[in-house]
């Protein structure tokens, strides 16, 4: 504990960095045997929601309300899925995606840690909605970010038009960076996986490292490098695929 009160937590109209020693864990509402930290939200003005699950012994996850769909991604422990009729065990690396009004049934015996994220669908004209996608990050391949072989990203959602989010998973060698200052009109949620880097949030540089929760706002400059001597990884949201004019989160 700092006696005097620091954290490099950081709220901002166009960004927040959230770090563990900030986290205020509380019941998630209808999870059995379960808690969690609320760590983007729309309260902050962001049109989804990121948490943390924290799934004991003999847990179940709650349903999410009508409409919304869900990603789940195990960070530690295991867990079960029951959707569409088959059942899937999820340890660490595995991620899965829910279509909104999907039924199914997330449960651990032993306990596990998840990182949620859940957004209001938004469907296109002509188009069908998703179906469940479930895999591990271990078997995806990496495929270099515009060509940088120091910059590795695995793109955990089918590239489709009936998906409104994509979910990656990025990873830098020790040094590499993204090979711009980025803006643009889609938002983020994004998650520290391993290592440590410099993120550039509008206008201010925040040191980062694994654990750390970071949300962008749509337009905000963004920028990041590896420091250190490990590679860095993080776990990033972002919603596509749907016209700015049309109705969004």
């Amino acid at each position: 504990m700092d006696p005097f009160g620091f954290t490099r937590s950081r709220i901002r109209p166009s960004y927040a960095l959230i770090t563990p020693p900030s986290h205020v864990e509380a019941p998630l509402p209808n999870w059995l045997n379960s808690s969690g930290v609320i760590l983007i939200s729309p309260r902050m003005g962001a049109g989804f929601c990121q948490f943390a699950a924290l799934m004991g012994p003999e847990s179940a996850a709650a349903a999410p309300a009508p409409g919304i769909e869900r990603f789940v991604f195990v960070e530690q422990g295991r867990c079960t899925l029951d959707v569409a009729g088959s059942r899937e065990d999820l340890a660490q690396g595995g991620f899965t995606f829910i279509p909104a009004d999907c039924e199914h049934m997330l449960a651990s015996t032993e306990g596990c840690r998840l990182t949620v994220f859940e957004k209001p669908y938004v469907p296109l004209a002509g188009v069908s909605a998703p179906q469940p996608v479930s895999g591990r990050e271990q078997t995806i391949s990496a495929e270099p970010f515009m060509g940088d072989p120091d910059a590795m990203l695995k793109t955990l959602l089918p590239d489709a038009p009936e998906f409104d989010l994509a979910v990656n998973l990025f990873e830098f060698a020790p040094g590499a960076a993204l090979p711009m200052v980025e803006v643009h009109v889609m938002e983020h949620g994004l998650l520290m996986v391993q290592g440590k880097g410099i993120y550039r949030l509008g206008d201010d540089w925040h040191p980062v490292q694994r654990g750390d929760v970071i949300w962008m706002a749509p337009f905000c400059p963004q920028w990041f490098t590896a420091v250190g001597k490990e590679p860095a990884r993080y776990l990033y949201y972002k919603d596509v695929g749907r016209d700015p004019l049309g109705s969004s989160a």
